[in-house]
């Protein structure tokens, strides 16, 4: 295979893809304009202009239906994992450290231990497909 070839997917990273694209798509919904509720449930900010929320949310959605594809065809591109993983590693390493400065609730940086996690895990695969 070579580098630019879409690599197979063992079961474990489909199963994976699959959860973080349920995760993206369900919180795709957090950063909608009208879901301030949601946001607040969560602990992240409740306010901002609604430009930079259609745009966090269409990001996050478009993340998610990638996962989801990939998850369903089995294949998928090492860049597009690297980028995932560099992405839910970063958010969560955001939100933690805005927790940490006491921008932002525990809830906050919990909710974003999901991203750790499979952010984690697509550095596992990438490690071992090397």
């Amino acid at each position: 295979m070579t580098a630019t070839d879409a690599a197979a997917l063992p079961a474990w990273m489909r199963r994976a893809l699959l959860a973080t694209a349920a995760m993206n798509v369900l919180a795709a919904a957090l950063f909608v304009p009208p879901a301030r509720g949601l946001r607040a449930l969560a602990g992240l900010p409740e306010d901002g202009h609604p430009l930079y929320l259609v745009t966090v949310a269409m990001f996050v959605l478009l993340f998610g239906l990638g996962y989801l594809w990939a998850g369903l065809a089995g294949r998928i591109e090492r860049l597009f994992i690297t980028l995932a993983a560099i992405g839910k590693i970063s958010f969560f390493t955001t939100v933690a450290a805005y927790w940490i400065a006491g921008e932002l609730p525990f809830r906050a940086a919990l909710m974003g231990t999901g991203d750790l996690v499979f952010g984690v895990l697509f550095v596992i695969w990438l490690l071992g497909t090397g």
